[in-house]
């Protein structure tokens, strides 16, 4: 298949590990943005094509795992109300919540829909005008133009009982946190090329430029990720740090601009809670007040929720490059995909959930 055969191509992933080998002369420590490309490091064993004196760190690019704990307890709140259907994509129904999570109030009877697209939750708005319609708009910049698309078709259509409980975190922020740490050991960053196929990458370049580390806008498939690398060990080796786009396929720099149009008509930038690291300024985006009406969290009364951690979970060290998820002592035992103590074990990007799926595989065959 065009654009994925040639990127899993055996020979050109080889050739390439061989040529970061080549090109490393110290230590460096990456960061890999994006969750897919976490999953896809360790389901394709990328790690292990590298030489020693490269480290891959896995970043907060999981959109699941960093939704704050008070925000899946809003949403257990609002779907456990008479009434009301709540709509969200199927990987945040396990997410664990202070005590529960929304697979257990669908199980207890709530109507909790899984839809594959924010659309699905307007036509259920038309569809049913005695019922509250909520969606669970959670994502990065790649999926705020489509609930943004809602929030605008929800409001043309004058649909009163649709809205929107929003947890929209912004990349950028984040790896400037990150990169802000007292304990960062992060050198060079992996950046996520569908953020950046939406957003373009011209909000990177004032963090090369002030932190003085390369960014590599990267792919999701083996040969992708290995050319990141190459391109960020070479900048590392000469001291350089800029902005390169190794997805070029489906990046431009000024990224999708009728896109960001429809984001920027809905949301507005706000300071963001993110699950496991804590409050980042001007990190997430949420309803602009000519959308207030749309907000769940003011409709439904549920704004004053705060709630703790629990402090076995190590997601917050996991999210930010500290830790890996077999440092965890509760990795595999107390903590597993059926059972989470964090959304790092439940997301499909979760890091703790591939290490569990693929690593796991991996240890068992190596002690038969």
């Amino acid at each position: 298949m065009k654009f994925i055969d040639e990127y899993r191509d055996a020979g050109r992933a080889q050739e390439c590990a061989r040529a970061i080998a080549r090109s490393v002369t110290r230590p460096w420590t990456i960061m890999e943005v994006c969750g897919g490309q976490t999953h896809a490091i360790v389901k394709f064993g990328i790690d292990e094509l590298l030489p020693r004196d490269i480290t891959l760190v896995h970043g907060p690019g999981c959109p699941v795992c960093v939704t704050p704990l008070e925000l899946i307890d809003k949403a257990i709140a609002i779907a456990s109300k008479p009434g009301v259907i709540f709509c969200s994509f199927g990987d945040m129904l396990r997410v664990p919540g202070s005590h529960t999570d929304l697979l257990s109030v669908k199980a207890n009877g709530g109507d909790v829909r899984i839809v594959y697209s924010p659309m699905d939750s307007v036509r259920l708005a038309r569809e049913h005008p005695h019922r509250q319609i909520v969606f669970f708009a959670v994502g990065f910049e790649t999926t705020a133009p489509a609930n943004a698309m809602a929030a605008f078709q929800a409001r043309r259509e004058q649909l009163g009982n649709f809205s929107l409980l929003v947890s929209h975190a912004l990349v950028p922020p984040a790896m400037s946190a990150v990169l802000s740490a007292p304990h960062n050991r992060v050198q060079g960053f992996l950046a996520a090329g569908h953020v950046c196929a939406v957003m373009g990458y011209h909000e990177y370049e004032p963090l090369a430029q002030e932190y003085r580390v390369p960014i590599v806008v990267t792919g999701f498939e083996p040969v992708d990720i290995l050319e990141g690398i190459r391109h960020c060990v070479l900048q590392l080796e000469a001291g350089e740090a800029k902005v390169e786009n190794q997805y070029a396929r489906a990046v431009k720099r000024e990224g999708n601009l009728p896109a960001q149009h429809m984001v920027r008509e809905v949301f507005q930038v706000i300071d963001r809670k993110w699950r496991g690291i804590g409050a980042i300024p001007r990190s997430g985006f949420g309803l602009s007040p000519a959308y207030a009406e749309f907000d769940a969290e003011r409709r439904f009364g549920v704004a004053d929720y705060h709630a703790e951690e629990p402090s076995e979970c190590l997601s917050g060290l996991v999210l930010q490059g500290v830790r890996k998820p077999v440092d965890c002592p509760a990795f595999g035992t107390r903590c597993t995909p059926e059972h989470p103590l964090g959304a790092t074990m439940v997301s499909n990007e979760g890091a703790c959930a591939a290490y569990y799926r693929y690593r796991r595989q991996q240890d068992n065959r190596r002690s038969l």
